[in-house]
């Protein structure tokens, strides 16, 4: 009998043990984009409740490839509470159909939660196409200070920084998304913020070179203005040693140039 009532008090310890736990409870788990431009960020937030009775930590979360940035809630969610999993899709250079999805891994009941975003990025010609002269009046409009850069002489190697400012003359936020060039070294040095209306912000680039000579970059940063990509050019004279280059002849000695 001792045996049997123990037993009971085992189970139902144990059923109350897996009763208490959070549960991950999604709004939905699939989000459809539809037609979105080329060149923007997708971003969409997925709403959760945590309908358990345990506070519930999310561990990871993993996207599919890496066009797909997750981002999630990191503190605890306790029984009632709520919290997101946001999932940003880059655009740029991939036009057409795409379905990703980012895996919710937590101490939920249900351990795994997969989340699917979709939808079919159209290049700037499309989307052109769909809209109205009204409509394709309302796009951001991205205007640059100047479209060349001239760094001068620089060593293999190192990594120099040009300053541009950019212009929001349109009439919604301005968002810039991939740096495009043929030598793959060009950069943004801070992922710039999206630019209100109206309001000009200075982007930085970073330019590091270690073929040696005269180089001419072509550079074109994608954004969502539906008028086009912005293009400009960076320019430099890579030396292999900067220092030695600086140095001249005097009285038969070589002294540092001043």
């Amino acid at each position: 009998m001792k045996h049997l009532v123990f037993l009971l008090l085992s189970l139902f310890a144990t059923v109350a043990t897996v009763r208490a736990q959070g549960v991950l409870t999604f709004d939905k788990e699939q989000h459809d984009f539809g037609s979105i431009p080329e060149g923007v960020m997708a971003a969409h937030e997925f709403r959760f409740k945590n309908t358990g009775n345990q506070p519930l930590i999310i561990a990871n979360v993993q996207a599919s490839c890496g066009c797909t940035t997750p981002d999630w809630t990191k503190t605890p969610i306790l029984p009632g509470k709520s919290g997101m999993v946001k999932a940003v899709y880059s655009s740029a250079g991939r036009p057409g159909v795409f379905n990703k999805t980012v895996t919710v891994v937590s101490n939920a009941t249900t351990p795994s939660t997969v989340l699917t975003i979709k939808g079919n990025v159209l290049n700037k010609e499309q989307m052109r196409s769909r809209l109205t002269p009204a409509q394709l009046a309302q796009s951001p409009r991205l205007t640059l200070d100047s479209n060349r850069h001239d760094f001068g002489k620089a060593e293999a190697g190192q990594t120099l920084t040009a300053r541009f400012k950019v212009t929001n003359t349109g009439k919604q936020d301005l968002v810039l998304s991939a740096i495009t060039s043929q030598c793959y070294c060009v950069g943004y040095k801070n992922v710039p913020s999206p630019i209100r209306p109206g309001e000009t912000a200075v982007v930085e680039l970073v330019y590091n070179q270690r073929r040696l000579g005269p180089q001419q970059e072509a550079v074109v940063i994608t954004s969502n203005d539906l008028n086009g990509d912005a293009k400009l050019t960076l320019t430099a004279d890579i030396v292999k040693d900067l220092n030695a280059g600086s140095m001249v002849k005097e009285s038969g000695t070589s002294v540092p140039f001043k």
